[in-house]
């Protein structure tokens, strides 16, 4: 499973749906949430095309940082609190994953905004290749300090970038399912992080 990756629809991706989906085959993903920038309608088509693949999700830019919402069933719109965009992602029934919050060259939190926001805020991003190493350990630390689980995620923005960090888990029946087995996944990592290739 990889919970945060990008397709056309995303401003700075390439990758089709047929292309996404033929990766995935390749590299072995079973499940994985579409999360182009700003908009789910990418991630809406995905689940017609292949509905056993997808996770319909969105990477939303807050005023802050970005959260992305997990199974989502339309689009949320950008630039709100971060309050605001994480109780619009739970009205839907989703689920809120902050991502690369601690990320210096991208949108961000502050650690004490990450902590007030604790409440709404579901699953945690504790590795992302693009990040630096030391982001990667803060969000982790934090995940810990708050006791929610964390998740990894490919960040991916072209096909060949699948399939290098993924998760392991149970099979699950509905968000609140998936987020308790999140907390038992195993995470596998193969690439070093910190290339700081992505924007």
């Amino acid at each position: 499973m990889d919970l945060h990756l990008h397709s056309r629809w995303s401003h700075d991706s390439w990758t089709t749906l047929d292309k996404l989906v033929a990766r995935c085959r390749e590299a072995g993903l079973d499940r994985i949430a579409l999360t182009d920038h700003n908009t789910a309608e990418g991630a809406l088509e995905l689940k017609r095309l292949a509905p056993e693949l997808a996770i319909v999700g969105e990477e939303v830019k807050t005023a802050e940082g970005e959260i992305v919402g997990l199974f989502i069933n339309a689009t949320v719109p950008p630039g709100g609190r971060p309050e605001d965009v994480c109780d619009m992602i739970h009205a839907m029934g989703g689920l809120t994953y902050a991502v690369h919050p601690f990320d210096r060259r991208r949108a961000n939190f502050r650690p004490d905004r990450l902590v007030e926001l604790a409440p709404r805020i579901d699953i945690i991003e504790i590795y992302n290749p693009w990040c630096e190493p030391d982001a990667n350990r803060a969000a982790a630390a934090m995940t810990r300090d708050l006791g929610k689980p964390g998740a990894t995620g490919s960040d991916a923005h072209a096909p060949y970038e699948l399939g290098r960090s993924w998760m392991e888990m149970e099979p699950y029946t509905g968000p609140e399912d998936f987020l308790e087995k999140l907390g038992r996944a195993h995470h596998v990592v193969t690439e070093l992080s910190g290339t700081g290739r992505r924007g």
